[in-house]
């Protein structure tokens, strides 16, 4: 009897034992599963160039050039204006301007890139005695000098930047944003224009900042004008 107990023990004890084994062996695979699972989804190091995007308020989307002309015309632009242009890209705005209408420019922008390739550009356009660039954030830039102001850069960037550009810039000041306005303050115009026949930049934002989609159809560009007024409205602010 105390034979067949002590194999019955021996039984339960095993089955225990084996439980235990398939149980630790369950939670290191779990465990395993988990690291493999953390180590697919932890997000690749960026590299500099997506760091700087990064720190960018909008992406980089070359205006097309009969849009800059409509940009200039819009803000009658002239001689006696200074223009800065607030995200200038490669400078085609500043650079189009001091061209053709021999206006002095600054054009603000983050990305270093881009700083380069608008002084290349100036250099190549014969027009670095009316146009220099600043590789500055937006927000810091002194604007008081300029006379007219244009703007490729994001709806929310727009309602950021709109205290500032009321605050700083001179009553009569003009001001043109390419695609987006600026909220509660109504354009005084609104211009379409269309694109040349060819492949437009299209974004969205995804995880390393900034995508950029090239669909193959003509796009119908917005641009809105403004005039600083003397009096602001409290609702703007």
């Amino acid at each position: 009897m105390i034979q067949r107990q002590h194999t019955i023990w021996l039984l339960v004890a095993s089955v225990s034992l084996i439980e235990l084994g398939i149980a630790g062996c369950s939670q290191k695979v779990e465990k395993n599963a988990k690291a493999t699972q953390a180590t697919q989804t932890s997000p690749q190091p960026q590299t500099e160039e997506q760091k700087i995007k990064c720190q960018l308020d909008a992406p980089y989307l070359p205006t097309p050039q009969n849009v800059v002309e409509e940009i200039l015309k819009l803000a009658n632009v002239n001689k006696g204006d200074i223009l800065y242009d607030l995200g200038s890209g490669d400078g085609r705005v500043v650079i189009a301007a001091a061209q053709k209408f021999g206006t002095r420019g600054v054009g603000v922008e983050l990305d270093p890139q881009r700083i380069q390739e608008a002084n290349e550009n100036a250099q190549k356009a014969g027009v670095t005695n009316r146009v220099r660039f600043l590789q500055q954030n937006l927000f810091q830039t002194d604007i008081s000098k300029a006379t007219v102001v244009t703007l490729y850069l994001l709806p929310e960037v727009n309602l950021k930047l709109r205290p500032k550009l009321l605050s700083q810039l001179k009553p009569g000041t003009r001001i043109v944003s390419h695609e987006f306005d600026m909220g509660g303050w109504k354009p005084q115009r609104v211009v379409k224009v269309l694109g040349p026949k060819r492949g437009e930049n299209f974004l969205y934002r995804d995880e390393s900042c900034y995508t950029m989609l090239v669909p193959d159809e003509q796009r119908e560009h917005t641009l809105y004008f403004w005039v600083v007024p003397k009096y602001i409205p409290n609702s703007l602010r």
